[in-house]
């Protein structure tokens, strides 16, 4: 299937790394002149230079208002927006403290509000789209994870938001919530949790025979669900959230 994303310019944030890194390189196999923003400086340039057709680094910290300023002047035309980056921490409410739940919230949930404003004018003048990449943890909410749960049903709700009233603009705003999925930050938290519940961090896989198909979601499943959504075969689409998690019980 031809998704008519060839020639379109698109803007992927936290793209260092992760799901970012694969929806930057599955729009580059789609013919997309790819924009890559994280803090990691390195990791952009080696990606960009991995992925040719015009992909650019544009390293910056998204969480601070002046570098979301200067990423969207560096954005001449776009007609994708993806935002992704952003990591919030698990704990709950006496474990997160204040400056721990507003610099992950700077971030992700005002890092997506902000960017989304500041590169509005662009994807209006293009008929574009974002793609909003969110989380699970906001449907199936966990006092564990509580400043993730709450920001990300935030994000949720400002997708849907958002894409009632952009559609006389021509924009489209779409969600996708991953659960599980295989990078090395989930490696991270299988890791943290073996070490709580099995008592040895090394059994970390095993906690995987649990989830829906034995296994975490893979990078590349993700990145398909975004680049479809952010196509023209998807034009249709708005306010939709996809959850991708497998279908887990309870």
């Amino acid at each position: 299937m031809d998704l008519e994303l060839s020639g379109r310019t698109a803007l992927v944030t936290g793209a260092s790394k992760g799901i970012g890194r694969g929806i930057a390189r599955a729009l580059a196999a789609e013919g997309c002149r790819v924009l890559l923003a994280a803090r990691d400086t390195a990791a952009l340039e080696a990606l960009a230079q991995e992925m040719g057709g015009g992909a650019r680094a544009i390293p910056a910290d998204l969480s601070r208002q002046a570098e979301l300023e200067r990423v969207a002047a560096e954005v001449e035309d776009l007609d994708i927006l993806v935002n992704n980056a952003g990591a919030i921490p698990a704990g709950n409410l006496l474990d997160v403290d204040d400056a721990r739940w507003r610099a992950a919230w700077d971030l992700k949930v005002f890092g997506y509000i902000g960017l989304s404003r500041a590169l509005y004018p662009a994807l209006k003048a293009s008929g574009g789209v974002i793609v909003n990449i969110i989380g699970s943890a906001g449907e199936r909410m966990s006092p564990d994870y509580i400043a993730g749960s709450t920001g990300n049903a935030a994000l949720m709700a400002f997708t849907r938001s958002l894409a009632i009233g952009s559609g006389k603009d021509g924009i489209r705003v779409v969600g996708i919530n991953p659960g599980p999925v295989a990078t090395d930050r989930n490696e991270v938290l299988l890791r943290a949790r073996a070490a709580a519940e099995l008592g040895d961090a090394g059994r970390w896989q095993e906690l995987q025979a649990g989830m829906p198909f034995g296994r975490a979601a893979t990078v590349e499943e993700i990145a398909s669900a975004a680049v479809f959504l952010a196509s023209r075969r998807s034009s249709y689409t708005s306010g939709t959230i996809l959850t991708i998690n497998g279908a887990p019980a309870g």
